[in-house]
């Protein structure tokens, strides 16, 4: 009676134990909803204009949606950096649509709307080709794991907590629009860990990732992606050229 207790007490000190060594586990990377903002100091003088081109898809686990999100969500953190103007070209043939339907006479008139002349262009393109994406770049074991004995069905998947490890890369380039020089060229990357299970539940909030991505939500792939974004905007802003800084 005194050997079950004194087993069952040791069960207990170890789940307790393996509770606050997976707290310390945590991933130290912060979900930003602002992604691209909060890294860079406050800005408020004259802006670039740029574009941000369709991204390449290198990656073998990546796919074509996959890198639209990734797009959409570089140029979001690059308006929110409040160092650009962004030209937005995916959906200029809605945009030539609705001025070529001003100039018809067809639209009401005297009403205001588009007009045509005024489309703006970039001086730079910014181009990124998806090299790496990894959802389960490596894994292994958070604890004691499997086997029999006293603790196996009580501790489960505390002791044999799968540990994730998510990465993704992209490449970078910097294009004059006039000359199609490259300006400047880099590779960024993202990488985040995490224990699975409940200890991931709710770790990143409600912050939400769009299109393609989000299925990656709440896992170490969301963290490895807003990392990746928030360093290709820290250095798109490093390197772009002073005069380039005019409107």
């Amino acid at each position: 009676m005194l050997k079950r207790f004194f087993c069952f007490f040791s069960v207990v000190f170890l789940m307790t134990g393996l509770t606050g060594c997976a707290s310390l586990m945590q991933p130290t990377a912060q979900v930003d909803n602002n992604a691209g903002a909060a890294p860079l100091p406050p800005y408020s003088g004259p802006k670039a204009r740029i574009a941000v081109a369709d991204f390449e898809v290198k990656a073998a686990k990546a796919t074509f949606e996959i890198g639209s999100g990734l797009r959409d969500m570089l140029t979001t953190a690059l308006v929110n950096s409040n160092r650009y103007r962004v030209m937005e070209r995916q959906v200029l043939s809605a945009v030539m649509q609705e001025q070529e339907l001003a100039a018809s006479g067809a639209a009401q008139q005297g009403a205001g709307g588009a007009e045509r002349g005024r489309i703006k262009t970039a001086d730079l393109i910014i181009t990124a080709a998806v090299t790496e994406f990894e959802p389960q770049a490596s894994g292994g074991k958070a604890g004691i794991g499997g086997g029999g004995g006293v603790g196996s069905g009580i501790l489960g998947g505390l002791l044999g907590a799968a540990l994730n490890k998510a990465h993704m890369a992209l490449d970078i380039r910097i294009i004059d629009a006039s000359t199609s020089e490259v300006i400047a060229a880099t590779r960024v990357q993202g990488q985040a860990s995490d224990i699975a299970g409940g200890f991931m539940a709710g770790f990143l909030g409600s912050s939400a990732l769009g299109g393609g991505l989000s299925m990656y939500a709440n896992t170490p792939m969301e963290k490895a992606i807003r990392i990746c974004i928030i360093e290709a905007v820290r250095y798109i802003s490093q390197v772009t050229p002073a005069n380039y800084y005019k409107y």
